[in-house]
């Protein structure tokens, strides 16, 4: 697709079952032969335009490091045709360029692969904004529900503070692309979020679900029933995991991790449990890039193995539909 440029990352195609051998890295791929699309923007919060995020090279650099098997699910990722089509190509020098380049992608892609599920790869928690503008254009008609993974609600006022990567759902809500009752906002706690948010989260119907009470209740309970309500309300449910909700004992290069944030593990299960829903049709993993120095390896094997924990409960949901229907499961 023209709208995409090779990654700085690339493995040579070969077999193997690591994740480097077993994801493709095509960019005109068939839609028909493809399960799940991954693809990355390079939009970096950073205050320089030219500065690049760091987060899509280096999720693809650690893919040798990773197999396809699940040893916990005894699941093997491989029946899952999962293809990487590069990075959108954006304008390093103009960000409002960049954004409509990410919306423009993420439109053609959600047409070009119906079937599919996307996972886009960032950067900066705008293009999460940028991404959802994309379906709108590609699916009018449809109502989105959004699962928000994170420490902070990210709605401040743009119009008020200028260009800004924590207002996505101010942006969306302002837009009309999805209404304040169908986002659910998990992992919030503590003291990182203003009382003029919080005001305008209620007044917007915005379902804020802490962790102490998500920890209370059960985590796995809390994301099923958030799902189920989504399924009766909207047409499709985009996720997206900003890896500041982690504790920054797991993530200390994250520049907005905080104290009590959610465990590795209590993240894992989270997508394991998203990827059963087939609602669930696209998911992004944004806001890893740190200000000032590399992305640290741990941080971002964190991030990839959230990602093949959603990829698991995809793959489970697809044995258990085959398992129903009376065929044989492998």
């Amino acid at each position: 697709m023209y709208m995409f440029i090779e990654p700085e990352c690339q493995w040579k195609q070969e077999n193997g079952s690591a994740m480097h051998q077993w994801i493709k890295q095509q960019t005109n791929p068939n839609p028909n032969d493809v399960d799940i699309v991954v693809y990355g923007a390079l939009l970096s919060y950073a205050g320089e335009a030219s500065a690049k995020a760091q987060y899509p090279t280096a999720f693809r650099k650690v893919w040798p490091s990773f197999q396809s098997y699940n040893l916990d699910e005894q699941i093997n990722l491989r029946a899952l045709s999962v293809v990487d089509i590069g990075d959108v190509a954006i304008h390093e020098q103009d960000r409002m360029l960049s954004e409509s380049a990410i919306e423009a992608a993420a439109e053609n892609l959600s047409i070009a692969f119906q079937k599919s599920f996307t996972c886009l790869i960032g950067g900066d928690h705008a293009i999460t904004a940028c991404s959802l503008k994309g379906i709108k254009n590609a699916f009018p008609q449809d109502r989105i529900g959004i699962i928000q993974i994170d420490t902070h609600l990210d709605a401040r006022n743009q119009e008020e503070i200028g260009l800004a990567q924590d207002s996505p759902i101010h942006q969306l809500i302002a837009s009309g692309i999805v209404e304040g009752r169908h986002i659910y906002n998990v992992g919030l706690h503590g003291f990182f979020n203003s009382p003029e948010m919080i005001h305008y989260a209620r007044e917007q119907g915005i379902h804020m679900i802490t962790l102490k009470q998500m920890r209370r209740d059960g985590i796995q309970l809390t994301i099923r029933e958030m799902l189920r309500q989504l399924m009766y309300e909207v047409d499709r449910i985009y996720v997206s995991v900003d890896l500041d909700a982690l504790d920054i004992m797991f993530a200390r290069d994250v520049p907005a991790a905080t104290p009590g944030g959610l465990t590795a593990y209590e993240l894992f299960d989270i997508l394991k449990l998203i990827g059963e829903n087939e609602g669930v049709r696209h998911i992004d993993f944004v806001y890893a890039d740190p200000k000032d120095g590399t992305l640290r390896p741990e941080t971002v094997k964190i991030g990839v193995t959230a990602f093949l924990q959603w990829l698991t409960g995809i793959q489970l949901d697809h044995r258990n539909r085959i398992s129903k229907k009376g065929k044989v499961t492998l």
